[in-house]
């Protein structure tokens, strides 16, 4: 199995979530340059959704969603988290099962990470957790912003 670099994992990631999105028949737009806070734009004809694109892992019955961003400057890396007015969504998209989510601003917003419940926990317990098919794409895009897609 080839290794990606993190620079590839997002670039795959962003252009399956694209993907998923068109296939929703929503317009999908790309800024012209990068360095935003968002990679993605979903024209949903009643409005635009800023969609930040992110690498999912499957850990065990878990998806693991990164919500935060490095870069380096001339003081060193510089990590941040995204805030629910520079970013509408945040995109995961996860390898293993080739499956999109759209998780709303307001549940990353401050956030490092996220994780999503495929599976039940083994401990039984069954309050308090974000179960990713509540996330499913096209499920989130209708529940969180009525979207009428397929």
């Amino acid at each position: 199995m080839v290794t990606l670099t993190p620079s590839q994992k997002g670039a795959a990631a962003e252009a399956a979530i694209a993907a998923a999105a068109i296939r929703a028949r929503l317009v999908v737009l790309r800024p012209l340059c990068e360095g935003g806070r968002y990679d993605l734009v979903f024209d949903t004809g009643s409005h635009l959704l800023r969609v930040q694109c992110k690498w999912a892992t499957l850990q065990g019955g878990v998806l693991m969603v990164m919500c935060r961003t490095s870069r380096h400057t001339p003081g060193g890396y510089v990590r941040t988290t995204y805030a629910a007015d520079e970013i509408d969504a945040l995109g995961a998209y996860v390898a293993e099962t080739g499956d999109c989510y759209l998780i709303p601003a307001a549940e990353v917003a401050g956030r490092t990470m996220l994780s999503l419940r495929i599976a039940p926990a083994r401990n039984g317990q069954s309050r308090k957790i974000r179960w990713a098919h509540e996330y499913e794409l096209t499920r989130s895009l209708r529940q969180n912003w009525g979207v009428p897609v397929a």
